[in-house]
């Protein structure tokens, strides 16, 4: 049964004013829920509302403890509500029920660990210089906005509101078009928290127009954006125009590095993750594997025979390794780079077929696909798929290694195989992204900051300095001289 879905603008639940439109589960093709688009002039209402809303007592007001009570409430909603949300999640973009089960733990502790960042944020007392007393403090920066993707939504959106509201902004949401209901339900348990009306607000719809809207508009004071490269490039431009920070996590196209003397085992099982997780739909995805040419072959066997045997299937059932794609155009973007790694050249040693049959026929489904033969230059190995497609490219000499590793647009995350801790920091060290996994891959810490180089963003995000980013500093001085400058001329009377 398709539900009818409201959303939260400027403390009201209720349609947005653009047209119904509906999001598909992608297991089936089949419709999950139905919602009205945002329009800009929902946009201007949900800023001028958390304008207003974020300047009264009953939350500018607040002490830090009173947020962060705020936040572990949030983060008790998410967890009392754990299972639905995973479901939820599921339906939304047909990520097995195990990953969706994580990202909803993801979500909660990043409420949690917020609430302490919040509550034992210090400000300075700086050294005295004169005859005076000076401070700094961070102050909200006041409205933000985040702009969301679809593949991870529930933890992307967790990562942006929970630092902003721990700062004292209100947020205005961007969801991506076809998985708004995380951000909405995040709103829904956020309300029941005690966020005050008008804090939050959630516009579902195309990025080109809300978005676009949000991004523009006079009292946004940051955005925080998650998604496609030349997407940010275009948000960093209007944003420059304004002076205005921003955080932008975009693309990435990671390379994994496995050493002579890696633990095969390990590697295998780290680079099959790496890339077949989340079907491949993950900014760091190891898309890159540069293996030593020692143990090319022998790798080479282990991960097709790992790859044939993950479970691609049902993402209801908690064996399922994969599940289907987002929808129908993002698989056949996928299929276009497959082509034209054939064209390039390339040898095709699994997948890169539909699978057919059953369950295959009426989702978006995509096998695990693996490439050898191909040079760092062709455009399978230079350009982000955001799929289940791996290239493997033997190595031998480090300088050379290093080299292809980094000549790439993007700089998001890196991994390395060793059992040599030199090797590990030293190559480690001459990779330029912003995070690099030694004997491990894709695990994440709220603790850590995260963000990229070049190509793949701007700024961080997770982390306790994150909270800072969403304030802005201001520099207090208390004179206590017991004259008069003297500058003026005038003598103190006794």
């Amino acid at each position: 049964m398709t539900e009818h879905l409201k959303t939260l603008i400027a403390g009201q639940w209720r349609d947005a004013s653009g047209p119904q439109y509906s999001t598909e589960y992608p297991f089936d093709a089949s419709a999950v829920a139905t919602l009205h688009a945002a329009t800009v002039a929902d946009v201007d209402e949900a800023v001028q509302a958390a304008q207003a809303a974020r300047l009264k007592p009953g939350w500018a007001g607040l002490k830090v403890n009173e947020r962060a009570a705020i936040l572990h409430r949030i983060a008790a909603g998410i967890r009392a509500r754990f299972e639905e949300l995973a479901q939820l999640q599921r339906l939304d973009n047909g990520k097995p029920i195990t990953e969706t089960r994580g990202l909803v733990a993801s979500a909660a502790g990043t409420f949690q660990y917020f609430a302490a960042v919040c509550e034992t944020f210090e400000d300075a007392v700086t050294p005295q210089r004169g005859d005076y007393l000076s401070m700094s403090l961070h102050e909200p920066l006041g409205v933000v906005g985040a702009i969301t993707p679809w593949n991870s939504p529930i933890a992307s959106e967790a990562q942006k509101m929970a630092p902003a509201l721990a700062a004292g902004c209100a947020m205005v949401f961007k969801p991506a078009e076809i998985t708004p209901r995380m951000a909405i339900e995040l709103a829904r348990i956020a309300e029941a928290a005690g966020v005050p009306p008008g804090i939050i607000s959630v516009l579902p719809g195309k990025g080109s127009l809300v978005g676009d809207a949000l991004v523009r508009h006079p009292l946004v004071k940051r955005i925080a954006f998650t998604g496609g490269t030349s997407v940010g490039l275009g948000i960093a431009k209007l944003a420059a125009e304004k002076f205005m920070p921003v955080s932008l996590e975009l693309g990435g196209k990671s390379p994994t590095i496995v050493c002579a003397d890696a633990d095969l085992d390990h590697a295998v099982a780290g680079v099959l993750y790496g890339i077949f997780s989340s079907s491949g739909e993950s900014c760091i995805a190891g898309s890159r594997a540069f293996v030593h040419a020692s143990v090319y072959d022998e790798f080479k066997r282990r991960v097709l025979a790992g790859a044939r045997a993950l479970r691609v299937g049902d993402p209801s059932l908690a064996a399922t390794q994969m599940g289907p794609l987002v929808s129908g155009s993002h698989r056949a973007g996928i299929e276009r780079y497959v082509q034209l790694g054939l064209d390039e050249g390339g040898q095709l040693l699994t997948g890169g077929r539909r699978p057919k049959g059953g369950i295959y026929d009426a989702g978006y489904f995509y096998p695990p696909t693996v490439f050898e033969g191909l040079g760092n230059d062709a455009r399978l190995c230079r350009e982000e798929i955001f799929g289940p497609v791996l290239a493997l490219l033997p190595w031998s000499d480090e300088t050379d290694l290093i080299a292809q590793c980094n000549d790439n647009d993007y700089g998001l995350a890196s991994g390395i195989w060793t059992r040599d801790y030199k090797t590990a920091l030293r190559l480690g060290r001459a990779l330029d992204t912003g995070t690099v996994w030694i004997n491990t891959y894709k695990v994440f810490s709220i603790s850590t900051p995260f963000g990229g180089t070049k190509q793949s963003g701007m700024g961080r995000e997770k982390g306790k300095a994150s909270i800072a980013e969403y304030m802005t500093q201001k520099s207090y001085y208390w004179g206590t001289n017991e004259s008069p400058m003297p500058w003026a001329g005038l003598e103190t009377t006794k």
